[in-house]
């Protein structure tokens, strides 16, 4: 696949901590936003992108269009916290779209023409710029828009919640078992990380569930896919290693370690 932009040369890495793992809709590159900022994965290196910032939230558009919230590195020509920042060149730059020096959303997430975050309070967007602020029955550790629909999910201390309105209004769905991250491959196939360390899916947008029995370990973060030939990809960052499993944890790969 082609498309991605430039990339540093690869360079001894020492990241301490990965917020947020996905792929690069245009290129399939792996990404990693961490506490130094972005990475991709390049011909099986790690290639930083762009400049150091603290990418404690991070998601990706389907038209290539990166999200992110945080706080820059020292000498980054950004507000403290850096708002809702886009980039439209792969990571290289960021701009500030609103909210800097207000906002550090923890939680991001991009649906069809709408941004979900969470700083405290839950915040939607249509524009990039002006934003609508929602009930949540308690504050999400992670929110998750399906792709085309835009359904969300909000993995909460009270239980795993969705909302097919924006954010509007919530129902609780009910997993095997709690969930602590989510993360969708399509609009009907989710994936969560639950508290046993354990892998459950849904092939009903949330109505029912299964539960997976092979534990993968405490899960940092999360993101599912589906491939070419339409294996459910699921990518987990455990330990501070980026693993991969097609089997829903029966088996995993080692992408980062």
């Amino acid at each position: 696949m082609s498309g991605s932009p430039t990339a540093a040369p690869a360079q001894p890495l020492a990241i301490t901590h990965i917020h947020a793992i996905t792929r690069d809709p245009k290129s399939g590159e792996l990404l990693l936003a961490t506490h130094q900022g972005l990475f991709r994965q390049v011909d099986g290196q790690l290639r930083k992108a762009g400049p150091v910032i603290d990418l404690m939230g991070f998601a990706v558009g389907s038209d290539g269009t990166y999200y992110a919230s945080g706080h820059p590195g020292v000498g980054v020509d950004l507000p403290q916290p850096v708002g809702l920042i886009t980039s439209t060149d792969g990571g290289a730059s960021w701009e500030v779209a609103s909210r800097g020096g207000e906002s550090d959303f923890h939680a991001l997430t991009a649906g069809p023409g709408t941004v979900t975050g969470f700083d405290g309070a839950l915040r939607t967007t249509t524009d990039n710029k002006t934003w609508t602020t929602h009930p949540i029955p308690a504050p999400p550790r992670d929110v998750a828009a399906a792709p085309k629909k835009g359904t969300l999910l909000a993995t909460t201390s009270s239980g795993l919640l969705t909302s097919t309105d924006g954010g509007q209004s919530w129902t609780t769905l009910a997993p095997p078992e709690p969930a602590v991250l989510a993360a969708w491959a399509d609009d009907t196939t989710a994936v969560i990380a639950t508290t046993s360390g354990r892998l459950a899916t849904s092939s009903d947008a949330g109505s029912t569930w299964t539960l997976h029995p092979d534990s993968i370990g405490t899960t940092e973060a999360l993101s599912a896919h589906r491939t070419s030939d339409g294996q459910l990809e699921i990518l987990a960052v455990v330990d501070n290693k980026v693993i991969r499993t097609t089997n829903a944890g029966a088996s995993t790969e080692t992408l980062v370690q």
